[in-house]
C-alpha cells in the first residue's frame, strides 16, 4: 500500500491493488485504516461512547460480509482500548462509493482501489446499502446456520421494499425507518452476548404474544470468531403515537401546578398519607381528585395494568431457561452486595468532589447524604434474601416513563436494553419485578420536580410549597398505580411476595435506583440533583 498527497482538504488518499470485494485481505490497508483513519472519525459521531475516555488504540475483532447478489458491503466489529477504561465494541458498516456526492458528510476515507478513485463511507448513510439489508432480513430463511445470521418472524410478510430514512437524532444506536412503516435498530455499541433489547422484545411480541410492545419483525446476530452471537440490528413495527408518557406527564402536572398557583389552596387542608399505601381511585379523597384530576389518575392505574401484563409474560415461562423464574438465592445477594457497594463508593465520591456547585437544599439534602453514609450502607449491604418468598423474573430494566409510548388512551412500552451502566451480563440478571416499579417511581419524582424546575418563572407560589404538593401528589400516584399493579399480578398468580415482603423491595430497589441516578446528575445537571437527593431521604424518612 502506498499514499500520496492530493489535497489540503482530503490530505492523503490511499491506494489498494485489491479490488473493493477483497479489500479487507489487504493487511497494509488494514494497519492504516485502523492506526491512522479510524478515531478521527469514530469519535465525533454521536454513538461514540468512549468521549469521557482516552482513547489508546482501535482493533478489528472481526468482520463480515453483507451481501445480496453482486451488491457487497462489509461490517466491521471494532475493539476501542482506553486509557483508563475497559474497552467498548462497535459496529460500523462501510462502503466504496465512486461518486463524491455520496460522500459528503459521512466520508471516512478517501481512497484508490486498482484504477478507481472514491471513497470509504460509512454504509448506514447509503440507501443501497439499508435496501440490501431489508431485502435479507425479508427473504431470511427459518433456520439460519451462516456467521451472518438473518431472521423474520413467521407471523410476518414483509411487503417490497419503498423508501429509508435516518430516525431523527442518532443516539448510542442508529434507527432506519422502512417503508414509513418498520424501524431497523442498528446496535452501534455491541456486546459479546444477544443483546437484551432483541431477546426481550422477541419473547414478548412473538412468543408471549405481548400486545403492548412494538412487536417483532426481524433481527441479524452475527456468530463471531470465537463462536458468540452478537446482536446487530433488531426490526420492529412503528407503532403509531403521541409522545412519550415523560411528556405527557410533563403536561398533566403542569397543568396542576397551574391549578395550585391560581387558586393558592392551603396545604395543610389536604390529607396525607404513608408511602406505599394501596388505593383504589374511588376511595381517594374528594381534595385529591379535584387537585390531581381523574385523567391522570386512570392513567396511572392503565400505566399500573400494563406493566402488570409485561411482568407475568416475562413470568410465565418454564421452558426457556434464560425466562424460567426463580428463587431468591445467596448468589444473588453476594452480585447484588459486591455491584452496589462499588456503585454507591463512586456516588459517594462523587458528592464530596461537587459539593461546591450546590446551593440551598441541595446542598443540605447533599450533607445528609454524606453524614448516613454508613446507615444507607449497611442497608445496601443487609439484603435479607432469606426472607423473601417471591420470585426473580426477566425484568425491563431501564423502566421510566421516556420508555412508554403514549397511544391514545394505552401505553406502549419498549427499549428492554437495560440500564447503560451496567455490563450485558448484570442486564440479564434476573430481578424482582418490583425493580422496574421503583424505576417507574422514581420517573414520577422526577416528572413532579422537573416540571417545578422547567416553569419555576411562571409560578408565583414558592418552591417550597410546590414540593410540598409534588410529594403529596407522588404518593397518591404511587398508591393508585399499587392497588392496581398488587391487583393484576395477584390474579395470575405472579409471585412478587406479600406486603411487608413488597414495601422492603420497593424501598430498596428504590434507594439503589436514587443513588445510581445520583452519578448522571451530579455529571450533568447539578441543579436537578436535588431530586435523586429527595429521593434518597425519603427513603431513610420512612
Amino acid at each position: 500500500m502506498s499514499a500520496q498527497k492530493i489535497s489540503k482538504q482530503d490530505s492523503t488518499i490511499f491506494s489498494s491493488h485489491h479490488q473493493w470485494e477483497n479489500l479487507m485481505d489487504d493487511k497494509a490497508f488494514i494497519a492504516v485504516f485502523l492506526a491512522d483513519v479510524l478515531e478521527e472519525y469514530i469519535v465525533k459521531q454521536r454513538w461514540y461512547g468512549g468521549k469521557s475516555s482516552k482513547l489508546k488504540y482501535i482493533e478489528l475483532s472481526d468482520y463480515f460480509r453483507i451481501q445480496y447478489h453482486e451488491e457487497v458491503y462489509f461490517g466491521l466489529l471494532l475493539e476501542v482500548d482506553f486509557e483508563e477504561a475497559f474497552y467498548h465494541h462497535y459496529f460500523l458498516p462501510i462502503a466504496f462509493v465512486s461518486d463524491e456526492n455520496f460522500a459528503k458528510e459521512n466520508r471516512i476515507l478517501p481512497i484508490k482501489l486498482k484504477k478507481q478513485e472514491g471513497f470509504i463511507i460509512d454504509a448506514m448513510h447509503l440507501e443501497s446499502f439499508r435496501k440490501v439489508v431489508y431485502e435479507r432480513i425479508s427473504s431470511a430463511l427459518p433456520i439460519d446456520k451462516t456467521p451472518v445470521q438473518y431472521h423474520k418472524s413467521d407471523s410476518f410478510t414483509f411487503p417490497a421494499y419503498e423508501s429509508s430514512r435516518f430516525m431523527g437524532v442518532e443516539q448510542s444506536n442508529t434507527s432506519i425507518i422502512y417503508n414509513d412503516a418498520f424501524i431497523l435498530k442498528f446496535f452501534r455499541r455491541i456486546y459479546a452476548d444477544k443483546n437484551p433489547d432483541y431477546e426481550m422484545s422477541r419473547f414478548l411480541s412473538d412468543i408471549k404474544e405481548f400486545k403492548h410492545t412494538p412487536p417483532y419483525l426481524g433481527s441479524i446476530n452475527i456468530i463471531d470468531s470465537d463462536n458468540t452471537n452478537v446482536t446487530i440490528g433488531l426490526m420492529q413495527k412503528m407503532v403509531p403515537n403521541n409522545g412519550d408518557a415523560w411528556e405527557y406527564f410533563l403536561k398533566e402536572l403542569k397543568l396542576i401546578y397551574q391549578n395550585i398557583d391560581s387558586k393558592k389552596p392551603v396545604f395543610t387542608n389536604f390529607p396525607d398519607i404513608t408511602v406505599f399505601e394501596r388505593r383504589k381511585i374511588e376511595e381517594l379523597p374528594e381534595q385529591i381528585i379535584d387537585l390531581v384530576g381523574l385523567n391522570l389518575l386512570h392513567k396511572v392505574s392503565l400505566l399500573a395494568q400494563r406493566t402488570a401484563e409485561m411482568h407475568i409474560a416475562l413470568g410465565s415461562e418454564f421452558e426457556e431457561t434464560a425466562f424460567t423464574p426463580t428463587r431468591f438465592n445467596s448468589d444473588y445477594s453476594v452480585w447484588l452486595k459486591n455491584r452496589l457497594t462499588y456503585q454507591f463508593q463512586n456516588r459517594l465520591n462523587l458528592t464530596e468532589n461537587n459539593l461546591h456547585h450546590l446551593e440551598g437544599y441541595s446542598l443540605q439534602l447533599a450533607k445528609e447524604f454524606l453524614e448516613n453514609k454508613n446507615i444507607i450502607r449497611k442497608r445496601l449491604v443487609n439484603f435479607d434474601w432469606t426472607k423473601l418468598k417471591g420470585e426473580r423474573i426477566r425484568i425491563h430494566g431501564d423502566y421510566h416513563l421516556g420508555q412508554i409510548l403514549v397511544q391514545d388512551d394505552d401505553f406502549c412500552i419498549l427499549d428492554f436494553e437495560g440500564e447503560p451502566e451496567s455490563t450485558i451480563r448484570d442486564r440479564k440478571v434476573k430481578q424482582p419485578p418490583l425493580k422496574d416499579v421503583a424505576g417507574l417511581f422514581r420517573s414520577f419524582h422526577y416528572a413532579i420536580y422537573g416540571t417545578i424546575f422547567n416553569n419555576q418563572d411562571s409560578f408565583s407560589t414558592s418552591q417550597e410549597i410546590l414540593f410540598e404538593f409534588g410529594e403529596l401528589i407522588y404518593k397518591y400516584l404511587v398508591a393508585v398505580f399499587l392497588e392496581t399493579y398488587r391487583e393484576i399480578t395477584q390474579q395470575a398468580n405472579l409471585s412478587i411476595g406479600y406486603t411487608n415482603e413488597r414495601v422492603y423491595l420497593l424501598k430498596y430497589c428504590l434507594l439503589e435506583k436514587a443513588i445510581y441516578e445520583l452519578g448522571y446528575e451530579l455529571n450533568s445537571r447539578p441543579k436537578w440533583t436535588i431530586i435523586p437527593l429527595k429521593g434518597i431521604a425519603n427513603i431513610l424518612n420512612s
